[in-house]
């Protein structure tokens, strides 16, 4: 019962998020008409269509999302459609003659002549309001927030069932109240209005237009880009508060941080000396520390069939918990691969669980394509959800789990390093699971580039957001702007560990993003390498960018993406080391300027 109020709720709450806003004109284009052959068909095709697609994400798996993006512009094609007709009144007859009189044919063959005769309100086709409904439940079903997403995953868990099908009618149901009472109120002040002013041929026209406007702003990505920062309090936070508040909780990538080798904290299992004892020929015993849990729930395999735990019985199992733009990751990689090769034919079976931290490692498209360019040939569970991090109690990137033939974890490790101890480990649970002639010698592993193990000597600057959520040591004068465009300017001499930015800048929760030609971000550092998490303009128009280190191109310590004269480009989201010194490490003065407008900035790391 909880779950169906969560779900009902939930689907209320969708009105008041800012991505829906270009769709109600649209909707209150419909107050005033006649609610049984109007406003009735028009709910139902609305929560008809919200309910087929939310189910397809249930049972289908990533097509649908490629099906939905399909819809979403014939959607689009359709509400332009009736936009024009409410606009210009000539036009709308002869465009929607036809369409309208196939509405009624269809209408008069469901319900029979007798059921449209009785209606005064000659002007309102049951027919297009349905397909109208249609185009708002394909509008209105990408806008989905948290709770939904619960829905969803416990089907994926479970399969279908009626208890899903219940949660996904209860969550159409709310959305379909929301729907009606702003048809109901926007009816009475459009009536209003009407009466006072006789301003309703104006009234219909202004719904046209901005009806026009709505299909635009959805064209053009406003509806989830711009619009969505007009406010901090977004349906998707009302929501998490009211999950939070029933006692479900959804993982969420800020609830940790990347971590390197050095880092501790709350774990799956009380924390423990990982540092292995005894010898070669006799290991010291490993602990029992857990069941392996559920590995359903990813939202799609990348290299294999989805996996199961009952079906890794007798193979061992390495579960590698990452995200491609974490440079712990990164650097942890190579000796990832090298495991999965070396053992592979004597029974070990890695997992990578890719736990997005950033909204772009959301994107299916953005991890198959650094699967690819990092070589990763290992089986892949897009974690998009949190269900298998859940599963872990997980709370690190990265993070490595240890499990035996029997199914059970028997070690794990969390950040960077214990290279040797960890490949001792996997050694030994192939011995106990019976494989013959297991190598007992250490892969030599040689990493370059980005992922060269850090020189943590010499890092005394920390992981830095620059996305207002998780920033600190901001030093432009005045402080950060949330959601807006401002003018920020650098100090010229910043102390240690601050960072600034200068021209015109829009600060968001997870990124800042560059308004204008030659912003700059200057941050003062210690560290032999500096890596910067980028992103190219929207659709992904490259962004050229200029660095300097102390006021000079970086010659001899320009990083793998950035050329000795410290110029580079941003071509797609991803991590960009920016400074690789080969000499003493000392305090440094780093700049970063953009010659292209649209670039966002997420987070600094180090090594």
């Amino acid at each position: 019962m909880t779950l169906l109020i969560l779900a009902y709720l939930g689907g209320i709450l969708t009105i008041v998020s800012p991505c829906i806003l270009p769709v109600l004109p649209f909707v209150f284009s419909r107050a005033g008409q006649s609610f049984s052959r109007s406003v009735l068909p028009m709910l139902a095709g609305m929560v008809l269509m919200f309910a087929l697609v939310a189910t397809l994400a249930a049972v289908g798996g990533s097509w649908v999302v490629q099906a939905n993006q399909y819809g979403r512009w014939l959607a689009l094609a359709l509400v332009a459609l009736f936009g024009a007709t409410l606009l210009f009144p000539k036009l709308a007859e002869r465009l929607t003659h036809p369409l309208v009189s196939l509405g009624d044919r269809l209408s008069q063959s469901a319900q029979g002549r007798s059921a449209a005769t009785g209606n005064a309100n000659t002007g309102a086709r049951p027919g297009a309001s349905f397909l109208l409904g249609i185009a708002t439940g394909l509008l209105w079903a990408p806008c989905a927030g948290p709770i939904l997403g619960l829905v969803l995953t416990g089907a994926a868990l479970q399969g279908a069932s009626v208890g899903t099908t219940l949660l996904l009618a209860a969550y159409a149901a709310g959305a379909a109240t929301s729907l009606g009472l702003a048809l109901l109120v926007g009816g009475r002040v459009f009536a209003t209005m009407k009466r006072s002013l006789g301003a309703g041929e104006w009234i219909r026209r202004g719904l046209g237009g901005l009806m026009l406007a709505g299909v635009a702003a959805i064209a053009l990505g406003l509806d989830t880009g711009a619009l969505a920062q007009l406010s901090t309090a977004s349906t998707g936070g009302i929501e998490q508060r009211l999950v939070d508040a029933l006692g479900t909780r959804r993982a969420a990538a800020q609830m940790s941080a990347s971590v390197d080798s050095h880092t501790a904290g709350p774990t799956m299992m009380p924390v423990r000396d990982t540092t292995m004892r005894g010898t070669a020929d006799a290991p010291a015993p490993l602990p029992v520390e857990g069941q392996l849990p559920s590995l359903d729930g990813a939202v799609q395999w990348l290299n294999s069939p989805p996996l199961t735990a009952q079906a890794l019985r007798g193979k061992v199992v390495l579960v590698d918990f990452w995200t491609y733009s974490c440079i712990n990751c990164l650097r942890t990689l190579p000796y990832v691969k090298a495991w999965a090769q070396k053992y592979r034919d004597q029974g070990l079976v890695v997992i990578g669980v890719h736990a997005p931290e950033f909204a772009f490692e959301r994107d299916i498209g953005n991890v198959k394509k650094a699967v690819h360019d990092l070589g990763v040939d290992y089986p892949v569970a897009i974690d998009n959800d949190f269900a298998i991090w859940r599963g872990f109690h997980n709370q690190y990137w990265p993070a490595h789990y240890f499990v035996d033939a029997q199914g059970r974890v028997r070690y794990h490790h969390f950040g960077e390093g214990n290279y040797a101890e960890s490949e001792r480990v996997i050694q030994q649970l192939l011995r106990e699971a019976g494989a013959k002639q297991v190598a007992s010698g250490i892969a030599d592993v040689q990493a370059g580039g980005i992922q060269q193990a850090a020189d943590m000597g010499d890092v005394r600057s920390p992981e830095t957001y620059v996305g207002y959520t998780r920033a600190e040591h901001f030093a432009s004068p005045g402080g950060a702007v949330r959601d807006q465009a401002s003018d920020y300017r650098a100090p010229s001499t910043p102390s240690l560990n601050q960072w600034a930015l200068a021209g015109d800048w829009r600060v968001g929760p997870e990124q800042a993003t560059a308004m204008q030609a030659g912003a700059r971000i200057v941050y003062r550092f210690h560290a032999r390498d500096l890596h910067l998490v980028l992103g190219p303009k929207a659709g992904g128009e490259p962004v050229r960018f200029r660095v300097t280190v102390d006021g000079k191109p970086p010659g001899d310590a320009h990083g793998t993406d950035v050329g000795a004269d410290g110029t580079g480009t941003v071509a797609s989201q991803r991590l960009y080391q920016l400074v690789r010194q080969s000499g003493d490490v000392r305090d440094r003065t780093f700049s970063i300027e953009f010659l292209d407008p649209g670039v966002s900035a997420y987070a600094f790391t180090f090594g």
